[in-house]
């Protein structure tokens, strides 16, 4: 089995890092997590002792300097960890989690010691949303895929999550600087930041976002929530393999290591199966 390290970086994110240490320590061990305090006035996590905080002073500026900015110390910390002699590293946000398919059978760490990940690779993005009218408010006690059903097959969630070697991620983790995307078959990033539209009505109150320019950026996320509960779902297995495919083969003209969908908004139930997962 490969030796395998999770890293992320937050601020003000306790409801997400809470999810993140329990999916990636149950996943990988808790020993194996790495998790970046933006500032130093953040309080340490107390629900994951055997996790490595490491506050850090606070990046500041606007979303695209500020991400910038976070994203070349996770890169940083990301090398370090390879040289301390972990075979891979994975990097998401603290409300992404990175999982496999459960008709496998196998757990995150063995369905990557079994990859040849010689750059990075990535798993198909999933945009979880909030299907208004039929799905309440979310709550911290049951797991997210036992509350929420619907999905966006968007191409901002298809990261280059999983490093083989010290390279550098671009922000948000969307590419490695200089190396084509991987996207592999059966693995999947779920993204549960835009997923309920109370989180995001408390969140526009929040004064330190506003300050850095968040207003406008968390308003356009909301367009998942209308878009799944607007749009009939898809079946998953059928349209997540077409986006695999047109994913791995569009790449838009200024970026070719990143995916592209060519404007097309495909929506997708998440099967059953994968409330097995727990997460």
């Amino acid at each position: 089995m490969k030796r395998i390290a999770a890293i992320t970086m937050v601020r003000g994110d306790a409801f997400y890092l809470r999810k993140w240490t329990a999916w990636y320590g149950g996943q990988l061990g808790e020993e194996n997590l790495y998790i970046l305090l933006d500032g130093r006035d953040q309080p340490l996590p107390d629900w994951c002792p055997k996790a490595h905080v490491i506050p850090c002073d606070r990046v500041g500026g606007q979303v695209a300097r500020a991400d910038k900015g976070r994203i070349e110390r996770i890169s940083d910390e990301a090398a370090r960890l390879f040289a301390a002699g972990y075979d891979l590293v994975i990097g998401t946000d603290a409300d992404e989690m990175l999982a496999v398919d459960p008709k496998l059978g196998v757990g995150l760490a063995e369905f990557l010691s079994g990859l040849d990940v010689r750059t990075a690779v990535s798993g198909l993005g999933l945009d979880v949303g909030q299907k208004l009218g039929e799905e309440a408010d979310i709550t911290a006690d049951r797991p997210f895929l036992e509350q929420r059903h619907y999905a966006q097959l968007g191409t901002r969630y298809t990261k280059a999550s999983v490093l083989g070697k010290p390279l550098r991620w671009g922000s948000g983790f969307h590419r490695v600087e200089g190396h084509n995307l991987h996207i592999v078959k059966d693995l999947y990033l779920f993204h549960f930041g835009y997923f309920d539209m109370k989180q995001l009505q408390d969140r526009f109150a929040d004064a330190d976002r506003r300050a850095q320019g968040w207003q406008r950026h968390l308003d356009k996320r909301s367009r998942t929530i209308r878009l799944v509960t607007r749009k009939k779902a898809l079946d998953f297995d059928r349209w997540t393999r077409f986006a695999r495919r047109f994913q791995t083969v569009c790449r838009p003209p200024y970026a070719w290591n990143k995916p592209a969908m060519a404007g097309l908004k495909l929506v997708v139930r998440i099967p059953d199966r994968f409330t097995a997962l727990g997460l």
